[in-house]
Formats: structure tokens, C-alpha cells, sequence
């Protein structure tokens, strides 16, 4: 494995039987983490038709983890019915750095990103022009273009601190 993509369900607090397909793991809004229906090695080889399709043009060899919520969100004013809570956060954030110490994966903004910024840096895939994440609801200060580096501070965190 050899980066870590992080995104939001853009559905309800918890994971349904779709989310389940495209993420090897979800953070319900209690913190509670669910495991997809394929482990991260299945993305090793996307060819075969089963692995999480989780990030268009980014799938291979890439760890898809989600946070169940946003459903609804158009802005930092309008969040919707389900946005995400800090627990659920930290637990994604502690997540993301139990799996990269697994897989040796350094923290990079190369290797450990948000949906929203893969699709910066890949525009032609369908990854380009996804929202998630822009907005973190229990951290408002933070800005759309800092919450990768945001979160990857927070890996960090917990990587050092495990």
C-alpha cells in the first residue's frame, strides 16, 4: 500500500451497505470504526474487479477511509443533517496513523491526502472537483486549502504520540 485517502460518506452518521463497497473503513459518528467489505490489499491489483472503488483514478495500492456524515452540505453554513463530530474525527485521524505505521506509509501530502486534494492533483480523473474534505465542522477555523495539511498534523500527532 502506498498512500491513504481520506474522505466523507456524504451520507448519515453511520455506514450503509454502499459505503461498505467503497471504503475499507468507516468512522460512525460515535467514533466507531467499521470495516468495509475489502481489506487494503485488495487494492493492490484493481484489475480483478474487487477492491473498494473509493477514489477515481486513485484506487491502486490506495487505503480508502471515510467518515460517515456531510449529507446535505453545501458550505461552512449550511453542514447539513449529519456533520461530522470531533470524535468521529480523531478516531479517522488515530486510524489513519494506526495504518500508516502498518504499512509504512510516511506522512506525506503525497502519500496521505484528502479526496478533495487528489482531485487537485489528478484533474483528468473523476476524482476532480469532489468536495470531501473541505469542511471540518468540529475544527471551523480551519481553511478549505489547509484541512489536508490539518489532518495530516493530526496523524502526526497521533503517530508520535502511540
Amino acid at each position: 500500500m502506498k498512500r491513504i485517502i481520506i474522505h466523507w460518506t456524504a451520507g448519515t452518521g453511520s455506514p450503509n451497505s454502499v459505503d461498505k463497497q467503497h471504503y475499507h473503513y468507516l468512522i460512525d459518528s460515535k467514533g466507531e470504526i467499521h470495516n468495509g467489505d475489502f481489506k487494503p490489499e485488495d487494492n493492490e491489483n484493481c484489475s480483478d474487479g474487487k477492491y473498494a472503488a473509493h477514489t477515481g483514478g486513485g484506487n491502486t495500492g490506495s487505503i480508502g477511509i471515510s467518515l460517515c456524515g456531510m449529507y446535505g452540505f453545501t458550505s461552512a453554513d449550511n453542514v447539513g443533517n449529519y456533520p461530522l463530530s470531533k470524535i468521529q474525527c480523531e478516531a479517522a485521524f488515530k486510524l489513519a496513523a494506526n495504518l500508516a505505521k502498518k504499512y509504512n506509509i510516511p506522512v506525506t501530502k503525497q502519500t496521505v491526502m484528502t479526496h478533495y486534494e487528489f482531485g487537485l492533483k489528478n484533474p483528468s480523473t473523476t476524482s476532480a472537483g469532489k468536495i470531501d474534505i473541505i469542511y471540518l465542522p468540529p475544527y471551523p477555523d480551519v481553511e478549505k486549502a489547509k484541512a489536508g495539511d490539518f489532518i495530516r498534523n493530526k496523524i502526526r500527532w497521533y503517530l508520535a504520540n502511540s
